[in-house]
């Protein structure tokens, strides 16, 4: 009768990890041998696991990442540029604890994106939540925020997300407009949050695409500040060798991305 109380207790503190392995305890013979400080702390190991499972799919599925990629299914055999020390060090997600950004660039078909998300998944299973936007939907979901009046409520949401991944960045030139709002964003963010670029457009050219000038040497002044670049180059993975042919591989889905 007393377990059962305290099992209903535990419920209703919401410790329901604890209740169930509560449970268990009781029905198993093999705990009884157990002292209760090493019961107890099995109990509260359970309950912290099961709450870091549920932080992690939450954070998993507010950051709407296009692709379910993991840095172990990275393809390192082809030649695109990827140096393997450097990605890894990334993986790790101390750039997100200091707040720096990453930047990468390459033609399309190098799995830019894939490599992102990658890094963004990382980061999650690091304790740090995301969001992934593709450049043109967000510059367009701006524009539309103005109108409405949910711009301000808009950027404050985005510039509490620990990583944001803006895929396909520049695809075209912006706008004044368009450029001013992207200086508003890396400017929330300078020192404060990380931020992942993915472009097929060389960051040597991107001065050039932000439009305005001025808006361009600000924006660029704070990105290079602490910047981390993957610069990819080679055919695109899309193409299959002759030996991925003859050799089946998991990492095929990068390919495919």
């Amino acid at each position: 009768m007393l377990n059962n109380q305290t099992i209903e207790g535990l419920n209703a503190l919401r410790l329901t990890a604890m209740a169930s392995g509560l449970a268990e305890q009781r029905e198993r013979a093999d705990y009884q041998a157990l002292s209760f400080e090493e019961r107890l702390g099995l109990l509260v190991d359970r309950e912290l696991a099961e709450r870091d499972s549920r932080r992690l799919e939450r954070y998993l599925k507010q950051a709407k990442l296009r692709i379910n990629a993991v840095v172990e299914d990275v393809d390192f055999r082809r030649r695109r540029g990827l140096d393997r020390a450097q990605f890894f060090g990334l993986a790790e997600a101390g750039f997100v604890k200091s707040h720096h950004d990453v930047v990468i660039v390459g033609p399309t078909g190098l799995g830019k994106t894939y490599l992102a998300c990658a890094l963004a998944n990382s980061a999650i299973r690091r304790g740090h939540n995301a969001l992934y936007l593709r450049g043109p939907r967000m510059l367009e979901e701006l524009s539309i925020a103005r109108v409405d009046g949910r711009f301000g409520r808009l950027m404050a949401s985005w510039s509490r997300v620990d990583l944001l991944v803006i895929d396909d960045f520049l695809l075209r030139p912006l706008d004044s407009d368009q450029a001013a709002d992207m200086l508003e964003v890396i400017e929330d963010r300078t020192g404060l949050r990380s931020t992942i670029f993915t472009s097929q457009l060389p960051v040597a050219l991107w001065h050039q695409a932000l439009g305005d000038p001025t808006v361009a040497d600000a924006f660029l002044d704070r990105l290079l500040e602490k910047l981390h670049r993957i610069e990819l180059e080679g055919e695109s993975m899309r193409r299959p060798e002759a030996d991925d042919r003859r050799r089946p591989t998991r990492k095929a889905a990068e390919s495919n991305a």
